[in-house]
């Protein structure tokens, strides 16, 4: 490889402005301009572009770079572009060019004014593309975000297994291969596929102290996201989200709350994708709301904040994409909400997969559970996770982290721990953890009594602890490798080689959970989502107790239960913005005209008198607004169970979700709208388990999800109780 001879120190404060290197780039640099192959591993934020850049910029020829998305090509090649006073230093070859632009790039090429490429895996392979990169002059390849060759890392892309034979089709020169993310395991994939055997490997630490990791349970989750932003007013953050659904429905609720955000998902149009991405970057909005198709390259160094709505799917993932935060050395607080259901939707998800993707899903997931859970430094962990060993007392960052901040209390759990392995191997490893905890805490169930279990001895020894300090148990015991679930038949939980050996011998460490920290939660994501936020004045604890003692006198007097008046959420709601009008209690969260025409005088009344006797002052811009849902798809739901249209197809009508239309439906219910979904019900449900459901509801002092459950979930799926709770809010409260 011809490199001009140049001084490289001179040639980084030419182009980029620097006086000195950071780390190993002036290394790495020099041995990638001598023909050497180069892998390099290097922390977001830690200068990988310039490893490529600098020498493509100053040698002969066109440097290609192999990169996954085009919104990391476009930043990127603007970034290029934007170090010279000449255009086309830098171009994108990829499907979003039309015919013109792309004979402008074959053009600048020739002429020798670019010196960098960038393209997608997938152009390569096009045969014109091939054609004319064979005959001009390479300078080296460089794979940008190589963790996505391997298929243990986090972002498989399937097209870039087969660089390596494209690569030599064009030319014979140098490869370097960057990530900012890959475990041992993903390094040694990395360097097999790309036939980089004895490429020089340089290694970055992982280890970014600036940034403060901060796990919490999934509770009114966007009621904290708000009152986080506006704790952190004017500061750039990324929001991350599994799906692009709840991308575009929580920057709405963002938008209409006051704070300056937009949505970025790759099923966006282009333009607005690239626009909302450029108002990012250039200050015209301050938080972006996105799914992980947003981030990878962007170079925005004052993020202040990354918010995980939802936990990823691996530690690389999470590793990433929280590297988004403090790049410039300042302020980064990474917060992720964690709820062990999702993980569980995750799996179900995985369980639908081969059985090859299946076991690398499973033990990534493994490794997220762990992490969420750990009560260990989280630096620690990442870096270990990494291979790389961190000292959690003196190490840099050592004490930026909710752990380590603010250690929980934990307990030794040992013998807890083997009576359940020991239960598990008495029943031949066949029962999930749902099973086997109403064994531990002496629960009959249908399957507890279809398999005798309540003779067995091990029946109820667990009882005077919650359900959740054992699902806690068997969590970690699947964590530390005690059990596995089996992947034929998902869910069941089985002995590993380690957990067979504790059941004949000591343990060699103390099994330590944390006491504090229930993970488990009680409302369902349905519920979660009809939670009112508040703003941090806070509700008004008096009012709310008056309110629940008029909501039993207006319940008694139409003969239901309390809860089919006004949910708890709803009343709370009152307590913040005080309504003293009927229709004031329609705009109240969960209401609806319905049903404030039917309940709401007397309590807007009662309110008014509460308002004028206590001298407050009603001040409506301190309450936390909800999105008009937009996406509500009320009337054609309810013409299609006027209908009698199947469920699953009016569902497939919308491209929703079961869940997704169950949360409509929930919606349109507890707003005082009548829907009769009788038919359904006849068809699908046992007769005998609907009486049972409708006269528990009918005593229920509650419908919340984990009452329910409590009660029916032997019998029935989470969606099969939902859909009996709202016929009968329908046939009851409406």
């Amino acid at each position: 490889m011809s490199a001009k001879k140049a001084n490289l120190s001179g040639e980084l404060k030419k182009y980029f402005g620097f006086s000195t290197f950071k780390g190993q780039q002036e290394e790495i640099i020099n041995n990638l301009l001598n023909g050497k192959d180069i892998f390099v591993l290097m922390p977001t934020g830690g200068g990988k572009s310039l490893c490529y850049q600098l020498p493509a910029l100053i040698s002969e020829g066109t440097a290609i770079v192999v990169s996954p998305l085009i919104a990391l090509m476009k930043n990127q090649v603007d970034a290029v572009n934007g170090l010279s006073s000449e255009t086309g230093i830098a171009h994108v070859l990829n499907s979003s060019l039309n015919k013109t632009q792309t004979k402008q790039v074959f053009d600048d090429i020739k002429s020798g004014k670019t010196k960098l490429l960038y393209v997608a895996p997938e152009s390569l392979i096009k045969e014109d593309y091939l054609e004319f990169l064979k005959d001009i002059k390479i300078s080296f390849f460089a794979i940008d975000e190589a963790h996505c060759i391997s298929e243990w890392g986090h972002d498989f892309r399937p097209e870039y297994r087969n660089l390596k034979q494209i690569i030599d089709k064009i030319a014979d020169v140098p490869v370097i291969a960057l990530t900012a993310t890959a475990t041992p395991k993903v390094q040694d994939d990395i360097q097999k596929t790309l036939g980089m055997n004895n490429a020089l490997v340089f290694k970055e630490s992982f280890n970014r102290a600036n940034l403060f990791y901060e796990v919490t349970p999934k509770v009114n989750i966007d009621k904290e996201i708000v009152k986080f932003i506006n704790k952190n007013k004017g500061k750039s953050g990324i929001i991350y989200c599994l799906s692009r659904r709840k991308v575009e429905e929580f920057a709405q609720l963002l938008q209409v709350n006051g704070i300056n955000a937009l949505p970025y998902h790759a099923g966006l149009d282009q333009k607005v994708r690239v626009a909302n991405q450029d108002k990012f970057l250039m200050e015209e909005a301050d938080v972006i709301v996105a799914t992980i198709a947003f981030g990878m390259g962007i170079d925005k160094p004052d993020v202040r904040f990354v918010i995980h709505y939802d936990f990823p799917k691996s530690l690389e993932s999470y590793y990433q994409e929280t590297g988004r935060a403090g790049r410039d050395g300042g302020e980064g607080y990474c917060l992720a909400f964690y709820d062990p259901k999702d993980i569980e939707k995750l799996e179900k998800f995985l369980a639908q997969k081969p059985v090859s993707e299946r076991e690398i899903g499973l033990q990534l997931l493994n490794e997220v559970v762990g992490y969420a859970e750990t009560s260990m430094s989280r630096r620690q962990y990442i870096l270990y996770y990494f291979g790389e060993t961190f000292d959690p007392i003196n190490g840099d960052g050592a004490k930026m982290c909710d752990n380590a901040s603010n250690p929980p209390k934990l307990k030794d759990a040992s013998n807890d721990l083997k009576r359940t392995l020991e239960l598990i191997n008495e029943t031949q490893e066949k029962f999930k953890s749902k099973d086997l905890i109403s064994v531990i805490v002496g629960k009959e169930t249908a399957v507890t009594k279809a398999y005798k279990l309540e003779q067995s001895s091990f029946f109820g020894f667990g009882k005077s602890e919650k359900d959740n300090y054992w699902k806690t148990i068997l969590r970690q015991a699947t964590v530390q490798n005690f059990l596995q679930k089996d992947i034929e038949t998902y869910g069941v939980l089985k002995l590993t080689e380690k957990g067979k050996k504790t059941l004949t011998e000591d343990f060699k460490d103390p099994f330590l959970i944390a006491e504090d920290r229930e993970f488990d939660l009680s409302q369902t994501k349905a519920e979660s989502d009809q939670v009112q936020m508040q703003s941090s004045g806070g509700l008004d604890q008096n009012l709310f107790g008056l309110l629940k003692e008029l909501r039993k006198k207006v319940s008694k007097k139409h003969g239901i239960p309390p809860y089919t008046v006004f949910m708890d959420p709803s009343l709370e709601d009152m307590t913040v913005q005080y309504p003293i009008t009927v229709e004031e209690i329609a705009k109240v969260y969960g209401v609806g005209e319905g049903k404030a025409k039917k309940y709401g005088k007397e309590f807007a009344d009662y309110i008014a008198q509460y308002v004028e006797d206590n001298n407050i002052e009603r001040t409506q811009d301190m309450v936390l607004k909800n999105v008009a849902n937009k996406s509500s798809h009320k009337v054609f739901i309810i013409q299609s169970t006027d209908k009698k249209i199947d469920l699953e197809d009016i569902a497939r009508a919308k491209n929703l979700s079961m869940n997704d239309l169950l949360k409509e439906m929930e919606r349109i219910v507890y707003q005082g709208t009548k829907l009769n979904i009788d038919y359904y019900i006849e068809d699908n449900f046992d007769e005998d388990v609907v009486d049972d459901f409708m006269e528990f509801m009918n005593e229920s002092e509650s419908d919340s999800m984990k009452v329910l459950l409590d009660e029916f979930g032997d019998e029935l799926s989470d969606e099969e109780v939902r859909m009996l709770r709202i016929k009968f809010i329908s046939d009851v409260a409406n």
